[in-house]
């Protein structure tokens, strides 16, 4: 794809009526989707005002790695820091971040049981409280300058989210309230017309091949693929081995719904006998409608004490595993082999 296709003029010149005047908050979610918005942005001249990252201090290390070469580009590019935020709890609550909720509950992710307030908890609500300040509690913190502002000049803050065209994406921000008392929600990628492809393209062209990120999502989010599952595996394994800890925690423990009256064995035995789970409408693992800890089991991904094996054969086979199950819609790595690069102007449509 050319530069004039992939940054179309009226594209970008639409983008641009959208978001010329406004206070605009970018939702930098480390990922392809929000680096390409940057790209985007950047591209038609516009800077945003605020940059926020909510920090669920469970991204894998190479979306932190991407985080921190983002805020060289930052520097790079005069615009502002990425605000790293997190959810700050009391002492007695014994965690600080989701991972833990989880472990000490004994419970998996919300999204594990079809809803969504893990993500309102942890990100959304996060960046929220960090715009608008917060009274009291251990999340106490001045507003931010651009609420102040918004409130002195009666101005709504826009919010630009990073969802595609993609069939996931689309469905995604159509269930995005629009009404909301204090924000307006924007999704540029939409307006240019980017799927996830475009948006590695965009990103390959303008910043190069090394800053199309991973897929940034937790190391233990139940939306994930098989082919992630590998890929923890094969990169990752310790972070892998973590979410096997909690699958098991949460499915034998206080909240179980398994045990050996109901169902004839218990959730661990069939785990490791690969008996399949007699419910598909209960909750099995962190795959929703299967366990983590099963398909591990089952391709020989972990050894008798659920550890994941570590050897060069098969590191080599987990990846190449990964590389085979992915599929272009979720590209995180669909890269392109050569560059193209861009014109450096300031603003490239004006």
């Amino acid at each position: 794809m050319d530069n004039q296709a992939l940054f179309n003029p009226s594209a970008m010149i639409a983008m641009r009526s959208q978001l010329e005047g406004r206070l605009i908050n970018l939702c930098f979610g480390a990922g392809v989707d929000s680096t390409a918005m940057m790209v985007a942005l950047k591209v038609a001249g516009i800077t945003p005002q605020l940059i926020s990252f909510a920090d669920t201090k469970a991204e894998k290390a190479q979306t932190y790695h991407h985080l921190d070469r983002m805020q060289e580009v930052m520097k790079r590019w005069g615009w502002p820091e990425i605000s790293v935020v997190t959810k700050k709890t009391l002492d007695s609550t014994g965690y600080n971040e989701l991972y833990g909720e989880c472990i000490k509950n004994e419970t998996l992710p919300s999204l594990a049981f079809g809803l969504k307030s893990c993500s309102q908890k942890w990100k959304s609500g996060v960046q929220d409280n960090f715009i608008k300040g917060v009274n009291r509690g251990p999340n106490k913190q001045p507003a931010h300058p651009v609420w102040i502002e918004a409130q002195e000049t009666r101005q709504r803050i826009v919010k630009l989210i990073g969802y595609d065209c993609g069939k996931a994406d689309l469905k995604r921000s159509s269930k995005i309230i629009q009404d909301d008392p204090h924000f307006d929600f924007y999704y540029p990628l939409q307006t240019l017309g980017w799927t996830r492809s475009e948006c590695v393209e965009a990103i390959f062209t303008v910043l190069g091949e090394d800053y199309v990120p991973v897929k940034s999502a937790c190391f233990f989010c139940p939306a994930s693929k098989e082919w992630e599952l590998y890929w923890l595996a094969a990169n990752e394994p310790d972070l892998l081995e973590r979410a096997l800890i909690m699958e098991r925690v949460a499915l034998t423990g206080k909240h179980s719904r398994f045990d050996e009256l109901a169902t004839g064995k218990q959730w661990e035995e069939m785990v490791r006998s690969g008996d399949r789970f007699p419910s598909t409408t209960t909750t099995v693992g962190l795959g929703r409608s299967f366990s983590w800890n099963q398909w591990a089991v089952q391709n020989g991904v972990v050894d008798a004490d659920f550890n994941v094996i570590r050897s060069p054969d098969m590191t080599l086979h987990f990846m190449t595993r990964a590389n085979e199950l992915r599929s272009d819609d979720n590209a995180y790595d669909s890269r392109r082999k050569k560059v193209i690069p861009i014109a450096k102007q300031e603003n490239v449509w004006a």
